[in-house]
């Protein structure tokens, strides 16, 4: 790699040192500028301290550009926000009423994805500063001036300076994976009708490209708007749609599947068992095209969607076959539903609400407009079980009780207080603790260094002015790699130099730094220890509880309804499935948390695959409302009574298994510790037990109630290490990282296909 760092130089250490240089920049610059140039010593400090917030203080994702983007919106929010602290700060009840209301909004902002996020403990910062003395409104005009100057110089930096290559979009990757369900789809219309190992690796790849995880935070769709809510919906279909292809199972023998509609017309009398109308495979092969062209910025005719609407409902009027000709059929209904999804949701990602979709029904967000979405996503955090309003909750309140102490007892330069409240606290007592630990002793080890060198130094000012562009160049290089204690360290003596060229200091700013960052800390440790101390762990285990007691109802009510028949129309999501769709994201939320957390010295007693709760709670909705909610109105006949009993009680057995395993679960009232009984329902198992003539809703039943039994089994097991636990949390409709739902449907579970036939190998490959 180019530019001025050496090539050996570690990434960590080289993305970082390009950070740095970028913050020194345009931070030096604008204290420098205002403060020798200009003699605005308040807007100096707000020169500074704006730059190093927002950019050395927190983490921005995305390539420079991106951060300047960012940055452009988030200047009139610290105008806002530093009016606020100028004139609440003049009495201690209003300062510390402001910090409670303002630490609570700023902090809850994450539920909008990591853009926000990232800026939320710079914007802490820009409201904190003017929070101290000196308490002086006369001075906004200066305060507004410096920290405008300072973001604008940043984003001049974030721009020209040693800019990071673009990442790959998430609409390319997207537009890759599709292409790739074409090439798939087209491989399987001729013989031998499977997969070869080289294309099953590249389907793999393709899917996993476009996990979160895999993406970076910049790219990822996580917001409320339409386009984001879509693009993440397009991503999980075309996953889906990538994992229906790669478990489709061949058609049985004496039935060759058309190879395109034209042969099929011509054929069609001639070939027992063979589907009628367009070839599904074919159409799934155009539409996954036309997805890829729109994506790039194209405009197909639509044609191939049309088709295949067509082949989806020549496959639904097919009534009659064998066994294994209907089992096929229902492989091929899930693979046109998820290639139908794909190609609906990439067009309202590309023109918004402008595209045409029908409402309402999966794509519910198509023609809401974007403060009704954000408030459905706001909204449906607002409780103590989300994570999300956990630690908003305990950092308000932290940072109230912090400013309350440094009115009080008039603490020099409290600002360090909350500055070290604010980023010494974590989710979890144990991480708090050992964090303040590494800070304090950093910090001690700074004071010692800084009031060596201000006793040393004096007040000649020409010294403190040379050393501190290299010392920040240094401090905020190793401050994110070697952790906690070189940053505090390192910061200490930083902003000693700093507040030694704003008036004259002695060896006592380190003494008021060491007290601030311990006062600050201790304050931390309480909130901490009060407020939920285990962070995400007994959240996980009873939002998983919960989900496991809520989709054991959905089971028993979904087969039920299967057996009965009866008139069924289009909807948003089948009735009683809004409060699993909230669950699932109070779920997710709390185990992108958890991910987070460190598991402490030890590992606990009992590791489980908590991803495979998260993927029966989505299967559970994606099977249910695929077998309930119609794309247009129909009445179902009832099944015959072989055929209802056995879907019955299969859906009893895997209900049974789910309220065991929620009982094991649940860190709450009594404990089941006995294992759960699971009936493993294998396609052979599930094959001999078919009563004669059963309808095709049977076999689609049996094969998702199958599924579901093999989700449970994983999660049961007590394992040594965890699973690859990477789940997806886009949910269908972009709720990312769980930070989309509300009890109102803000979710779009039910919008792609059900789950894979008895023949799906069950792997991380499905959110």
């Amino acid at each position: 790699m180019g530019g001025p760092f050496p090539r050996r130089l570690p990434p960590a250490y080289r993305a970082a040192a390009r950070r740095a240089l970028r913050v020194t920049i345009a931070a030096g610059t604008g204290f420098y500028v205002l403060l020798y140039g200009f003699d605005l010593a308040v807007g100096a400090t707000y020169a500074l301290f704006g730059a190093i917030a927002m950019a050395g203080l927190s983490r921005l994702p995305g390539s420079g550009r991106q951060r300047a983007m960012l940055l452009v919106g988030v200047v009139p929010v610290c105008w806002v926000l530093i009016t606020l602290g100028t004139y609440l700060s003049v009495r201690t009840w209003s300062a510390v009423l402001g910090m409670l209301v303002v630490g609570f909004a700023l902090a809850f902002m994450a539920v909008g994805g990591p853009r926000f996020a990232g800026a939320a403990t710079g914007l802490q910062l820009m409201y904190i500063l003017p929070s101290f003395p000196p308490y002086d409104p006369g001075s906004l005009g200066e305060r507004l001036a410096g920290a405008t100057f300072g973001l604008v110089l940043l984003i001049i930096a974030e721009t020209t300076l040693l800019p990071e290559p673009p990442a790959l979009p998430y609409r390319e990757r997207a537009a890759r994976a599709a292409d790739g369900a074409a090439r798939c789809a087209d491989r399987l219309r001729t013989a031998p009708y499977t997969l070869p190992e080289a294309t099953l690796r590249s389907a793999r790849a393709l899917s996993t490209g476009l996990r979160s995880s895999r993406v970076p935070e910049a790219e990822r769709p996580a917001g409320a708007g339409v386009r984001q809510r879509a693009l993440a919906h397009t991503g999980l279909a075309t996953r889906t749609l990538l994992g229906r292809l790669t478990v489709l199972p061949p058609p049985p023998q004496g039935a060759v599947p058309p190879a395109d509609a034209a042969d099929a017309g011509a054929a069609a009398g001639e070939r027992a068992g063979a589907t009628r109308g367009p070839d599904p495979l074919r159409a799934v092969m155009e539409v996954a095209r036309e997805t890829a062209e729109r994506l790039r910025g194209r405009a197909p005719d639509g044609r191939a969607h049309t088709t295949l609407q067509q082949a989806r409902q020549a496959l639904v009027a097919t009534e009659d076959g064998s066994p294994a000709v209907l089992r096929r059929n229902a492989a091929l209904l899930e693979v046109a539903d998820a290639a139908l999804a794909m190609s609906t949701a990439a067009d309202i990602a590309v023109r918004g609400r402008a595209a045409d979709v029908p409402a309402p029904g999966r794509f519910w967000y198509a023609r809401q407009r974007a403060p009704r979405l954000w408030w459905r996503r706001l909204s449906g955090h607002v409780g103590g079980r989300s994570v999300f309003f956990q630690n908003a909750v305990r950092i308000s309140l932290a940072l109230a009780a912090a400013r309350l102490v440094a009115g009080i007892d008039t603490l020099p330069h409290g600002f360090w207080v909350l500055l070290a409240t604010l980023t010494l606290t974590r989710t979890t007592v144990r991480e708090t603790r050992t964090t303040e630990r590494k800070a304090l002793t950093g910090t001690l080890v700074g004071a010692l260094a800084a009031a060596t060198l201000l006793a040393s130094v004096g007040t000649d000012i020409e010294v403190y002015a040379v050393a501190l562009p290299p010392l920040m160049l240094v401090t905020f290089t190793l401050g994110p790699v070697k952790g906690v204690g070189w940053a505090q360290a390192l910061f200490t003596v930083t902003v000693a130099l700093v507040f030694a060229q704003l008036a004259p200091a002695t060896w006592q700013l380190a003494e008021f730094r060491l007290l601030d960052v311990l006062t600050g800390s201790a304050i931390g440790a309480v909130f901490g220890l009060l407020a939920w101390p285990r962070g995400a762990h007994d959240e996980l285990r009873r939002s998983v509880a919960v989900l496991l007691r809520i989709a054991a109802e959905i089971v028993v009510a979904t087969t039920a309804q299967i057996a009965a028949g009866g008139r069924r129309v289009p909807v948003v999501t089948a009735p009683g499935h809004r409060s699993l769709q909230h669950a699932l994201v109070m779920t997710e939320s709390a185990y992108a948390q958890y991910q987070s957390e460190p598991r402490g010295l030890g590992p606990p007693p009992v590791r489980r695959d908590w991803q495979a709760a998260l993927i029966a709670g989505h299967h559970t909705l994606w099977g249910a409302d695929r077998l309930l909610v119609p794309a247009e109105p129909v009445v179902t006949p009832p099944l015959g009574r072989g055929a209802s009993e056995s879907v019955i009680r299969t859906g009893d057995r895997v209900a049974a298994g789910m309220l065991l395993t929620s009982a094991r679960m649940d860190p709450t009232g009594d404990t089941a510790e006995i294992p759960a009984p699971l009936h493993a329902l294998t396609a052979s198992a599930t094959m001999a037990a078919d009563p004669p003539g059963a309808e095709r809703e049977y076999y689609a039943t049996m094969s998702w109630l199958a599924s579901l039994t093999t989700d449970l089994e994983r999660l049961a097991a007590e394992t040594e290490t965890e699973a690859e636990t990477d789940t997806d949390t886009e949910s269908d409709s972009g709720t990312d990282s769980g930070t989309d739902t509300d009890t109102d449907t803000d979710t779009d579970t039910g919008s792609v296909a059900g789950t894979p036939g008895p023949r799906a190998r069950r792997t991380t490959e499905y959110p």
